[in-house]
């Protein structure tokens, strides 16, 4: 009699431990399906940035046979230039080291007609470069196309474009992931909450390179209305756990 009391109670206490066990176990494969359960949302943050400085650069050569013929040639464009911009009321123009390029080659291989044939090419190449300082970087695009214009009437040919400078992204980086990643946080309770659940912790977080959208456009990002201004943008993508 005392022994199948005893054999009853070890059996109680097996189940009972069988019980307390599957408890444990159910709720541990809860817990590890609730920490699988994630969203992935991207967060998005822009701020327009200006130019703090702007130029024109005006960029000329020369080519030929002879390097003696084409470094007089580029000086005296050179100071035809600079007294014309003189006469214009420019600013002085810094002026570049010359250039001289040499192919070391006198033809070169191309199609015509369908068949290869050998081209005379000029073996040197001689460049230089002007710029002039905007004040106002709105009016460096203006200065810039009316200064090509000007240069070809006066048979100065070259080849003129506007250049402008922007501030450090550095400076502005910390403040554009804290809006992207504030971004990610609103999008993914917004998930959550479609979902009837609630935003967990951050599993993993990826912080995108800032970047500028110029004067092409970039995905979900419209191109700056001007040259003299730029988009800075980052995109910050993070995975956060769903909770019950």
């Amino acid at each position: 009699m005392k022994k199948n009391i005893q054999i009853a109670i070890a059996g109680a206490c097996v189940a009972l431990g069988l019980i307390i066990l599957g408890i444990f176990i159910n709720k541990g494969l809860q817990s590890f399906s609730n920490k699988e359960r994630v969203v992935t949302v991207k967060g998005l943050a822009e701020k327009e940035i200006k130019a703090t400085s702007a130029g024109v650069y005006i960029y000329y050569n020369f080519s030929g046979d002879d390097p003696k013929v084409l470094v007089e040639k580029i000086n005296n464009r050179t100071a035809e230039l600079s007294a014309y911009l003189k006469s214009k009321g420019f600013n002085t123009p810094e002026i570049g080291e010359l250039n001289l390029f040499d192919s070391k080659t006198y033809y070169e291989t191309r199609w015509v007609q369908g068949h290869e044939v050998q081209v005379k090419k000029d073996r040197y190449t001689a460049s230089k470069q002007q710029t002039i300082v905007v004040k106002e970087v709105e009016k460096a695009e203006k200065t810039s196309n009316q200064l090509n214009i000007d240069l070809i009437n006066k048979g100065l040919t070259a080849d003129v474009s506007a250049n402008y400078k922007f501030p450090e992204l550095n400076e502005i980086k910390p403040a554009l992931i804290a809006e992207s990643t504030k971004n990610a946080r609103i999008a993914g309770e917004q998930f959550a909450e479609d979902s009837q659940s609630r935003l967990g912790k951050i599993k993993t977080a990826s912080q995108g390179q800032i970047s500028l959208v110029g004067h092409y456009d970039e995905e979900g990002s419209a191109p700056p209305a001007a040259p003299y201004l730029q988009k800075a943008r980052v995109v910050s993508t993070i995975v956060f756990f769903l909770e019950d």
